[in-house]
């Protein structure tokens, strides 16, 4: 498989704009030097975080030492439309991807971030009104202009990857998956995107705090015996699964993610592996 992600993990900027500590642009300069030196340069933004105003923060940041673009990877993300900015009498959320629409929307990206090129590209989520013959004249000439590197999805279903792989060179998904959401291990969705040749990048791999007491005790004991957090031990989890997903890390406390990196060697064997997801499911395997 070629992996878009070399890295443990990659950051997500959805909640960038909730850190008081980089809210100037220099000290969010350092935050993402510092990312670089430690070996993290993926940074997954979307159009829709903080209604455009992370990107334009990162952008920010950048200005300050141009030369930090080649550096990092920028991944984008658009197609929802929220019902603050949808034009229409009806005022709904909704997505959209029509060409004219997408194009726009990879341009906004491009003009917040101060960049030229994206390094990869997702649709966010779904749509079922697209149109893939549009979809993907749009997106080709976006690439063939060079403002877009590779592209992928987000929140896709397989067929929805089958479909659009047909006409466009799909390099990732980008989906829920943690010991919370563990669905896509078991009925071969990770197996099937493996195959396709399609990476698996994991949004909210910490269950976005839901996990319960039952999983939360295991993931202690298990870190107790191998002398880790249960925070490691749950990222390690996720990489024993086919395809080495790579986790989006949502919070961007240096603490959680310095924790995170000093884990990533962490492995989980076997029957490990399964107590976890037994205590996750609450019940053992059939």
């Amino acid at each position: 498989m070629n992996k878009v992600v070399e890295q443990p993990l990659l950051l997500g900027m959805m909640r960038l704009m909730q850190y008081p500590e980089l809210a100037q642009p220099q000290a969010l300069l350092g935050f993402i030097e510092r990312c670089v030196e430690r070996g993290l340069s993926g940074f997954d933004h979307a159009d829709i975080y903080g209604a455009g105003e992370c990107e334009a923060h990162f952008g920010a940041a950048l200005q300050l030492r141009p030369a930090l673009r080649e550096q990092v990877q920028l991944i984008g993300k658009a197609d929802i439309v929220p019902a603050a900015q949808d034009s229409s009498r009806w005022q709904v959320k909704h997505y959209n991807t029509r060409a004219d629409y997408l194009t726009q929307a990879v341009e906004g990206s491009l003009k917040r971030l101060g960049v030229e090129r994206l390094d990869g590209f997702l649709l966010h989520r779904p749509d079922p009104l697209l149109r893939v013959d549009e979809v993907a004249r749009a997106l080709d000439d976006l690439v063939g202009s060079g403002k877009i590197g590779w592209l992928g999805v987000s929140n896709a279903d397989l067929l929805h990857c089958q479909t659009l792989a047909r006409e466009l060179p799909l390099r990732c998904n980008q989906i829920e998956l943690s010991l919370q959401a563990q669905d896509a291990a078991w009925d071969g969705r990770l197996h099937a995107m493996e195959s396709e040749g399609v990476h698996v990048l994991a949004w909210s791999p910490m269950g976005g705090g839901r996990f319960g007491p039952e999983l939360l005790r295991a993931l202690d004991k298990v870190g107790a015996a191998l002398n880790a957090t249960a925070n490691q031990v749950a990222l390690a989890w996720l990489r024993k699964l086919p395809g080495k997903p790579v986790p989006i890390l949502g919070s961007l406390r240096w603490e959680r993610i310095e924790e995170a990196l000093l884990g990533a060697e962490l492995q989980l064997d076997t029957q490990t592996w399964f107590y976890l997801a037994q205590a996750a499911r609450g019940h053992e395997v059939a």
